[in-house]
């Protein structure tokens, strides 16, 4: 029986230890995508206590208590301390067997702060009380935590209104870890409540110093914000969309639906849906004028729960996986992009697995031999960043596409701890591939292999995003 979490860790063959500890294990992080505070990393952020680093926004770990029977108080309340939310987490990890979190709690324990232990409720307080010990040392700070973790780069989550201060201090700091803003103007395309976009559309022209009066109005105040992200460093953007869009339209038609959602006026499921396929190519061709790579995270259903929404507002851990019929949509989108030539680098990711097939499938239709994986099935994501997601995800893409071509890992996290997921998926990754070998599906070509785990874990995403 092998022990629980040792050295080889979800690698059964040789050939896979050989090719994770030797190959994949060494590559430096590049974190294209996540939700880390760009002002805790300017201001070198110090926690003061493991509590604040490890529950602080988790809505996994909050999901996982809340299922236990764990009251709200101990997930997000304000009147409870640091170690009774702690003490209830605990109490619950013993029954996360199967979950992922299992596996992702004690590979943070460990390759953070070096602890074997299980985490219990006999174990809790002195895992508590060791890791806020280390929290006081510098090199446990937000930065500290980058560096340990060997991460060469971190794409951060950003609204076209933000200032972007705080990654301009940090450049301004010579941090040697490079912190680039994402482009995400998902609210400028949320006309499904006119009121909040109404609001939305007169904020972002104070911003841009741009008086929006029509539809041509709020283009310009965008265009003058995408110059602004990318002259500082901006090279991806990122939409969180339930579905695409191919509802026909006219300029006149987007003009009156515009005039409507500003005038805080009801719209149509037509409308929403012409304004939102409209916003989408908008974007799109921005981000191909600007040599960017554009990523569309589509499937979720987000704040199921109306009174939990109300009491603690968005991504507090009530989204879950949607169904939707988007593949016809999605090829005519992309299809119009390509024909107009406008159609630059893209990163397809689904929430929802069954449509794993239709992804990998659907990158081969827009592959143009300009570079290679032009168009990329993203990695496992939310919901699948997990063992089974992430072999399905790249099962897919094996079979269907190109693997050798896949830009890897992301975190897609607000924490500073969440980068053994990247450890995770190269064990993964190594795990399938040495699989295949002794099985003599695949030929012991070590050259081949050993180009193979390095270029997932770290080349492909250098050269893509070329940053």
């Amino acid at each position: 029986m092998k022990h629980f979490m040792d050295k080889d860790f979800l690698l059964e063959t040789e050939t896979a230890q050989d090719l994770f500890h030797n190959h994949a294990a060494k590559m430096p992080i590049i974190d294209y995508h996540c939700h880390l505070i760009p002002e805790m990393v300017a201001n070198d952020h110090k926690f003061k206590s493991i509590t604040e680093l490890w529950l602080g926004g988790d809505h996994y770990k909050w999901r996982a208590m809340r299922t236990n029977g764990v009251d709200e108080k101990y997930c997000t309340g304000t009147d409870t301390s640091d170690w009774e939310k702690f003490e209830k987490w605990a109490e619950t990890v013993p029954y996360t067997f199967r979950n992922p979190l299992y596996h992702w709690t004690h590979l943070e324990l460990k390759t953070a702060f070096g602890i074997d232990k299980l985490l219990s409720p006999k174990t809790a307080r002195e895992i508590f009380d060791e890791c806020n010990e280390k929290l006081k040392l510098p090199e446990y700070s937000a930065r500290g935590l980058m560096r340990r973790y060997n991460v060469e780069c971190v794409c951060t989550t950003d609204d076209p209104i933000d200032d972007l201060r705080f990654h301009k201090q940090t450049r301004k700091s010579g941090f040697e870890i490079k912190m680039i803003p994402a482009w995400r103007p998902d609210k400028a395309m949320a006309v499904d409540n006119t009121k909040n976009f109404s609001e939305y559309v007169n904020k972002l022209g104070e911003v841009a110093g741009v008086t929006v009066s029509k539809f041509a109005d709020m283009i310009d105040a965008l265009q003058k914000r995408h110059d602004f992200f990318a002259a500082n460093g901006c090279r991806l953007s990122d939409h969180g969309i339930e579905e695409f869009y191919d509802e026909e339209y006219t300029d006149s038609q987007i003009e009156i639906i515009f005039e409507k959602a500003m005038r805080c006026q009801q719209l149509s499921q037509q409308e929403i849906r012409q304004f939102k396929n409209c916003m989408l190519t908008k974007f799109a061709e921005m981000d191909y004028d600007s040599d960017w790579t554009q990523q569309y995270h589509y499937g979720a259903i987000r704040d199921n729960n109306t009174k939990m929404f109300e009491q603690l507002g968005p991504d507090t851990g009530f989204d879950s996986i949607g169904e939707f019929n988007t593949a016809k949509a999605m090829s005519r989108f992309l299809n119009h992009l390509n024909t107009e030539g406008k159609l630059t680098r893209t990163i397809l990711y689904t929430l929802n697995p069954c449509a794993n097939e239709v992804i990998a499938t659907m990158l081969g239709n827009f592959q143009d031999g300009t570079c290679p994986g032009k168009i990329q099935f993203g990695s496992g994501w939310w919901f699948n960043d997990q063992l089974d997601g992430m072999t399905r995800q790249m099962n897919a893409l094996s079979v269907l596409g190109l693997l050798s071509r896949f830009v890897g890992m992301l975190t897609d996290s607000r924490s500073f701890l969440s980068y053994p997921r990247h450890e995770y998926f190269r064990r993964t990754l190594c795990n399938l591939l040495g699989n295949d070998v002794e099985k003599g599906l695949l030929p012991n070509d070590k050259e081949n292999l050993y180009r193979m785990v390095e270029d997932i874990s770290y080349n492909n995403a250098k050269n893509y995003f070329n940053f």
